[in-house]
């Protein structure tokens, strides 16, 4: 069943210090919780709520950004008491589901990520394409 709410609840950034050696960046991302939530669109009234945290830290003590959040997703009521069940229990989530769960959470995380990085100066976190003029190769014979 699909997601159906994405929301940042919590976003920090800083840098420490200006970048003047290499810098080693390590991201973390984890499901810090599952809780029942009720809402009542649509004939929905209990959804899962999974809150997250996605840190990036800039090494040696350059800078951190930190984004908690959490993410709506529906099932049926069975099901959505059988995950809860299982978070309560042992922490786990099926595999599936946590696949769909930390793709869209590093996405957009990701995506946010390099504007925050940008508005205080971190070095990028992901490598973008870039373009390199090269000079071309002369095919014509004559």
């Amino acid at each position: 069943m699909p997601i159906i709410g994405f929301n940042f609840d919590k976003i920090q950034v800083e840098r420490s210090k200006k970048v003047e050696e290499k810098v080693e960046i390590k991201n973390n991302l984890g499901i810090k919780d599952v809780e029942i939530e009720k809402l009542s669109i649509n004939n929905l009234n209990e959804v899962l709520k999974f809150i997250f945290e996605f840190s990036l830290v800039y090494e040696p003590n350059v800078g951190n950004i930190t984004i908690n959040g959490h993410i709506l997703y529906t099932d049926d009521i069975k099901i959505i008491k059988d995950i809860q069940k299982e978070w309560k229990k042992n922490k786990k989530i099926e595999t599936k589901l946590l696949e769909l769960l930390l793709n869209n959470v590093l996405y957009r995380c990701h995506v946010k990520s390099l504007t925050l990085a940008q508005e205080v100066n971190l070095p990028m976190h992901l490598n973008l394409p870039t373009i390199h003029a090269t000079p071309q190769e002369k095919t014509y014979i004559g």
